[in-house]
């Protein structure tokens, strides 16, 4: 049935594999399913903080994770303990199929200055900097902001990972592609990498690395390692940062630019990406990896674009027919947003959800 499901879907796309990426996806995808059986028990990290209103958002972001990944997810879950209980009811009913595993974690401060770091940005947003010193067992993480969407595998992002030389401890997408609407570079009163920023909303760690680490800056001529630096920036600049602990990040490999992996915008991709026109290249050519519904965009009228794809994926019923009830129907919606700005580019939005989908039935139609 699947087998069948992929070849009629496939047809109702118009290509063939090789049209949307080649032979090289081809052989990628093949290495990922030959690396998951003989790596069955090898997990992926994922971490998310979730405060206040953010329970649906955390759920739908975890749901795109299990959809389409190969390998095991961990899932290390941080939010308010009021939380708990309704994140445990959710998830314990999840049809894992022995694929996920999780963890909640209440919200953790330096107790000395935990006041001051949970009011920085957005409630608990700065938890992410202290995940290397809470998590002292996890050698490598994938942290994710609550407004994430996974359109394609984790596994992709995951193998990033192989790609870091030596001295490289983390990866981060640009916060902008186009310098002219830029916020860092017009903006910022503090240093920050690059030409336009890093953006954390997806932040992958060697956290092993992180934590033998010591870094340069511009406080002391002393290098610091990770759990001593935080403080002292939060002192130094805590008047002059806007975004919070992004800000901090941005300091940090403004003076360590050897230390981090940039990877295309393709997979932290936000409604600055095509708001005011498309300037995410690598979408245009390959689609969405991973979709960022930043400035709220999945609960307004705003941008109808990334609304249609969350709703589409917190509807979906684990199970059901891919095509038939996620993808048909999101399309649908999409062509309903061709009077906005991303709405006229709404195919990036669907092209590798589409690829996605096909994988996903032909890893199940292989057994």
């Amino acid at each position: 049935r699947c087998k069948n499901l992929s070849v009629s879907f496939w047809n109702s796309y118009w290509m063939l594999p090789s049209d949307v990426c080649g032979m090289n996806c081809f052989w990628e995808a093949a290495f990922r399913y030959n690396h998951m059986k003989t790596h069955p028990s090898e997990k992926m990290h994922l971490a998310v903080v979730a405060c206040g209103e953010r329970l649906e958002e955390t759920v739908t972001m975890l749901r795109s994770a299990i959809i389409f990944s190969i390998k095991p997810l961990q899932f290390h879950i941080f939010a308010e303990d009021q939380l708990h209980k309704r994140f445990r009811d959710v998830l314990d009913n999840f049809p894992y199929e022995g694929k996920v595993n999780y963890t909640l974690y209440p919200i953790t401060f330096p107790t000395e200055s935990a006041a001051e770091w949970k009011k920085l940005f957005k409630p608990c947003a700065s938890q992410r900097l202290f995940l290397p010193l809470i998590l002292k067992n996890v050698d490598s993480l994938l942290y994710v902001d609550t407004d994430i969407l996974f359109l394609r595998p984790v596994d992709d992002i995951w193998s990033f990972l192989r790609k870091f030389n030596s001295s490289q401890i983390a990866a981060m997408a640009p916060e902008h592609e186009e310098p002219r609407i830029g916020w860092y570079n017009r903006f910022a009163r503090h240093p920050f990498y690059g030409v336009t920023g890093i953006n954390s909303g997806v932040m992958l760690m060697n956290m092993t690395r992180i934590r033998r680490k010591y870094f340069k800056n511009d406080m002391t001529t002393v290098r610091l390692q990770w759990g001593e630096i935080l403080m002292p920036l939060l002192k130094k600049y805590k008047l002059n940062i806007t975004w919070g602990d992004q800000d901090l990040l941005n300091i940090m490999f403004f003076h360590n630019p050897e230390s981090l992996y940039v990877f295309p915008c393709q997979w932290n991709y936000r409604p600055d990406h095509c708001i005011y026109g498309s300037n995410c290249k690598e979408a245009e050519e390959e689609g969405i990896f991973i979709l960022h519904g930043n400035r709220g965009v999945y609960h307004d009228d705003k941008q109808p674009t990334f609304r249609a794809v969350y709703e589409a994926i917190k509807n979906y019923s684990f199970g059901g027919d891919l095509v038939h009830s996620l993808l048909q129907p999101l399309e649908l919606e999409l062509q309903k947003t061709t009077h906005t700005y991303c709405g006229r580019v709404y195919k990036v939005f669907i092209k590798q959800l589409a690829k996605s989908i096909k994988d996903l039935y032909d890893r199940r139609s292989k057994g």
